[in-house]
């Protein structure tokens, strides 16, 4: 979809938090040992997917040699693999792993996008450097038009979609983190999950079956058979 396009293209020019600035152009300069001998995207990371998407997944930064690398939401590291592994398991995705921009990956029915654009020191934004990410989000979200659910991989992702929807006028009841845990908003849905992290998927906090049983609910609430 053109529009998503050219959103995509205004995301990936965006300089608003000089601090990540700073960090991601810094990761891309150094890069991994790894990865020396390729180039870094570098930039914010625009959503990926399909735009007539009913399910949304919504991630909260780019991963620094992931996404920060090559340019496409949880592609090229560890959480991208476990993501896409399951995302195919469901029938969303045309194979289960995300190496590169031009490795053929295609969703159906799902579309993917970040609370925070660029990549921040530690995997941690600051409140100002997320509120600042917070009219991309809205306006990427206006443009999915069969949004049906909203799948959050953590508190920070379930938060912004919070947010988002107290900024268009809805006042949602509190709602407290948890995996599985889902609020309703008419026909839209926020779905909780544990972040896709090594951190939780080494550590057991989240197992391939765990998060297959948030994917299937998605699907069951987005009216997927």
């Amino acid at each position: 979809m053109k529009s998503l396009e050219v959103l995509g293209n205004r995301i990936e020019a965006c300089t608003k938090c000089p601090r990540l600035v700073r960090w991601r152009e810094k990761v891309a300069k150094t890069k991994r040992k790894a990865y020396e001998n390729e180039r870094y995207h570098g930039k914010p990371v625009r959503g990926f997917g399909d735009p007539k998407a009913r399910i949304v997944i919504v991630g909260l930064a780019p991963g620094a040699h992931g996404a920060n690398r090559t340019g496409r939401v949880f592609t090229g590291d560890r959480s991208g693999d476990f993501l896409y592994a399951a995302l195919h398991r469901a029938g969303l995705a045309s194979q289960p792993t995300s190496t590169s921009k031009d490795d053929g990956l295609a969703l159906k029915g799902a579309y993917i996008l970040l609370a925070v654009r660029c990549v921040p020191p530690d995997n941690k934004p600051t409140p100002a450097e997320i509120r600042k990410c917070h009219p991309w989000l809205d306006e990427e979200i206006a443009l999915l038009n069969e949004a049906r659910v909203f799948l959050a991989l953590g508190s920070i992702a379930a938060t912004a979609i919070l947010h988002h929807y107290k900024r268009g006028g809805t006042k949602p009841e509190k709602f407290v983190f948890g995996h599985g845990r889902e609020m309703s908003f008419g026909e839209q849905t926020l779905l909780a999950s544990y972040h896709v992290s090594q951190q939780n998927t080494l550590t057991g906090r989240l197992t391939p079956a765990m998060f297959d049983r948030v994917v299937k609910r998605a699907k069951v609430l987005a009216d997927y058979t």
